[in-house]
């Protein structure tokens, strides 16, 4: 917590709103959603306790027709007591949680209520970082809750780094969904790299897609 922060009660959080859109990325991309975010310091939040925000997505769900809830934003697993007291009685949509795989202890409770768990990365993350990622997926897996691992590769992620991530991931589960999202300038590269790298990750693991990605704002997360 930075200096000055004051500690909200885990009845109650700072979220950047609850704004409809479409998923950019992993198994749901495409999907028309509402996203709960969990505000970043330096964005403007309204606080809303767990029963009024279980409230406004009931709402909203009502209004019109989305095919889930995407919760996301600032570590959001830092709240996972507020996430359990909104979604303890169950939710109008089915909820996936968006995030870096980083807290396998608060996910676990958790996991009840989700129907997909989404870990991302891009390659830059330390050997613990990807360890901890590769347990949130089997945790994932044990609760038989659909697991999905989406990398956004950085710009200095080698290939060799995208099949050793691909591997570890097939390892913490067979079942876990890869999804790759390169930027559009790579993917549309004439020198076939990923056609070619695909193939040998399907050697690695049995389910692993190249997709490009929705840009922003149409794709939110």
């Amino acid at each position: 917590m930075s200096p000055g922060r004051v500690k909200l009660p885990s009845q109650t959080a700072a979220l950047a709103g609850i704004p409809a859109g479409v998923q950019a990325a992993g198994p749901w991309s495409g999907r028309r959603q509402l996203f709960v975010r969990f505000a970043d310091e330096a964005e403007t939040a309204t606080l809303y306790t767990a029963e009024a925000l279980k409230s406004e997505l009931k709402r909203l769900a009502a209004r019109s027709r989305y095919h889930s809830i995407a919760i996301g934003g600032r570590d959001p697993l830092a709240e996972w007591e507020y996430l359990a007291a909104t979604f303890n009685e169950g939710a109008p949509l089915p909820v996936m949680l968006d995030h870096a795989g980083q807290r396998p202890e608060a996910l676990e409770p958790l996991l009840p209520v989700l129907a997909l768990v989404q870990v991302d990365v891009d390659g830059t993350e330390a050997d613990l970082e990807l360890e901890r990622a590769c347990t949130s997926l089997t945790l994932a897996a044990r609760k038989h809750v659909k697991h999905a691992l989406v990398i956004a590769p950085a710009s200095e992620t080698s290939d060799a780094l995208l099949l050793r991530i691909v591997e570890q991931a097939g390892v913490a589960s067979e079942e876990t969904e890869i999804i790759v999202h390169p930027t559009a300038e790579s993917i549309a590269d004439p020198d076939r790299r990923w056609i070619l790298w695909l193939e040998r990750a399907s050697q690695v693991h049995g389910d692993v897609r190249v997709v490009p990605r929705l840009p922003a704002p149409t794709g939110m997360r």
